[in-house]
């Protein structure tokens, strides 16, 4: 009976002890699941936002994020964003109460190009990580701010590069890193705008300097930026060539935008807005605030941008790059050759086009004393494959390894867009302008 008695109160106590055990274990589990999730403001509420950093940050991480402030100069806009992101997401019109108010972690910057700069920089100055689409700013000055104020407020600046995500161009990285076609010496790199995409440019603001610094920056800041990356270097110089030669002032026609044109019937150009549900709601429904055409003329005389434009870049590791971006090209897409010591990489992705297109992007390995090498990548939706990629990256895997470098701060921001800065300010004196005497960055050949 003492033993059963003992062994009784052993139970007893050992049941106490262990409750306690796990009720500690619970609430320690339970604490630890719990995470606080990141708020996230969105200043800049047009189709790009939306529709690349709105509903789908919303359906991909709403476990692990919340929005909480949406801002825009347009009133009706920023209202039509809240609609369309299905919830009470506050919604402002005035970016430093939004900013005070919310106190968001994270600032995603998607506003027109030139206005970057200030949102980035009064985003880092009141505690946010800023996450700003391309390009980071549009001229040299402000992209020194924006390097000076990261400095001094110790935030961060993410730049939205989503093509180096993309499968394909994570291929040509990895071919060019394995010594395939051995030190790269040249670059052949040639871009085509379509008849579509190519004149939409111009029917934006993007067709105004003063807005997107040009298609040398708006645009092609995504193609230099993927040279940086594949070559892991930064440029030294450029040399460039550009006219207007298609659009604007070279028209026969010409009206305000498509709905009010009397040539309808007779442009080419002519864009049926009303069949964008999207468009409508976003920027046809919202005019009256601000008076923004998204179906502007793209014969419009007050349009200032290139549409023919070519560069030879020279980078720090000593390769030449010859570049050119066409847009009324019948078709879209690109052709890049890296040319080596050991053999030649050559692609051409189709984007759009009239003739059937495989399933597939190519890649072709030609060695100079072998045979040929075809690699095909099967093709993905979002920017090849890229959009969703650089979401996880930047909001639920930030700090996992990135081999292949494709994460981008504002050194690669700023990179990209001096590249087509200093052909804006090449194609003006008609000499080569230096990567050096732009910022306080000095350009270097990065090693893997």
């Amino acid at each position: 009976m003492k033993n059963n008695l003992n062994r009784r109160a052993f139970l007893e106590r050992s049941s106490l002890t262990t409750a306690g055990l796990m009720t500690t274990g619970l609430h320690e589990l339970f604490a630890t699941e719990t995470v606080a999730k990141k708020k996230v403001a969105m200043v800049g509420t047009g189709s790009r936002g939306t529709g690349m950093w709105g509903r789908p940050v919303i359906r991909e991480f709403s476990d692990i994020i919340e929005f909480a402030g949406l801002c825009d100069i347009n009133e009706g806009r920023v209202r039509t964003a809240q609609k369309f992101l299905g919830g009470n997401i506050p919604v402002y019109t005035d970016f430093e109460k939004m900013m005070k108010e919310q106190k968001p972690d994270i600032l995603i910057v998607t506003t027109v190009d030139a206005t970057h700069s200030d949102y980035i920089i009064r985003g880092m100055e009141l505690g946010a990580d800023v996450v700003t689409e391309k390009p980071m700013t549009t001229d040299e000055t402000k992209c020194q701010a924006i390097l000076d104020a990261e400095r001094r407020t110790g935030k961060k600046v993410t730049v939205t590069f989503n093509y180096r995500y993309s499968p394909h161009r994570q291929k040509i990285y990895e071919l060019l890193r394995a010594g395939e076609i051995g030190d790269i010496t040249s670059v052949d790199f040639h871009w085509y705008l379509d008849v579509k995409h190519g004149a939409d440019y111009f029917r934006r603001w993007h067709r105004l300097t003063s807005k997107g610094g040009s298609l040398w920056v708006h645009k092609a800041s995504h193609h230099f930026d993927l040279l940086n990356w594949w070559l892991e270097s930064e440029p030294e110089s450029v040399f460039a060539q550009a006219s207007l030669d298609h659009y604007g002032k070279n028209g026969r026609i010409r009206g305000t935008n498509c709905r009010t044109c009397d040539h309808k019937t007779d442009c080419n150009f002519y864009f049926d807005i009303t069949k964008n549900k999207n468009y409508m709601s976003l920027y046809v429904e919202n005019e009256q605030y601000d008076g923004y055409h998204r179906d502007g003329c793209v014969f419009k005389e007050d349009i200032d941008i290139y549409d023919k434009m070519a560069a030879t870049i020279k980078y720090a590791s000593g390769v030449n790059v010859s570049y050119s971006l066409t847009t009324y090209s019948p078709y879209e897409g690109y052709r890049i050759a890296f040319n080596g010591t050991k053999g030649r990489i050559d692609a051409w992705i189709r984007e759009s086009g009239k003739m059937d297109m495989p399933d597939y992007d190519e890649i072709m390995i030609n060695k100079n004393f072998g045979g040929i090498e075809y690699v095909r990548i099967p093709q993905s939706e979002g920017h090849g494959g890229g959009d969703a990629i650089l979401r996880d990256r930047i909001f639920k895997s930030p700090d996992t390894e990135d081999k292949h470098r494709q994460s981008a701060g504002s050194r690669d921001g700023a990179m990209a867009i001096l590249v087509g800065i200093a052909a804006r300010k090449s194609v003006s004196s008609g000499m080569p302008v230096k990567i050096k005497d732009l910022t306080d960055l000095k350009p270097r050949a990065i090693k893997s």
